[in-house]
């Protein structure tokens, strides 16, 4: 197994989605959003085919492609309270992913350094989404 996880590290994008975008740190949320899904997804597809991999894969790729898919419905709101909830929808994905991201690097060391680089991009992310939903609320203080 331990083979398997270090191939995770040679794979496609040298082992940090990250940096192989960049220009990920857009200060665009949605773009950031998108972009952190398109390093998720990559991420994924390299984790070993095993079962608990694939469960936990999974669940990251559904709330994490979650936030973006949530902002971008956000836009055909029929009111400014409709268009919170869905900003606070992504709001939760994001934090469900973060859940699934330490899931994964608290349980294989080989992945601890690529997830505390998608969590702290996630962390970016997650910070605007609540500062977004607290302006559009009102309760901002500038």
């Amino acid at each position: 197994m331990l083979s398997q996880i270090s191939k995770i590290k040679s794979q496609n994008y040298n082992s940090n989605p990250i940096k192989s975008d960049s220009n990920i740190k857009s200060p665009d949320l949605k773009v950031r959003a998108y972009k952190l899904s398109l390093c998720v997804i990559r991420f994924v597809n390299e984790l070993p085919n095993q079962r608990g991999f694939w469960a936990i894969g999974d669940q990251l790729l559904r709330s994490i492609t979650s936030i973006g898919a949530n902002m971008i419905e956000a836009k055909s709101s029929s009111s400014k309270r409709e268009f919170i909830k869905f900003y606070e929808i992504a709001l939760k994905s994001a934090n469900e992913a973060k859940y699934w991201l330490c899931l994964l690097r608290d349980s294989y060391q080989d992945l601890k350094t690529l997830c505390e680089e998608l969590l702290s991009e996630l962390n970016e992310v997650s910070n605007m989404l609540g500062s977004s939903i607290l302006t559009l609320k009102g309760k901002k203080k500038f």
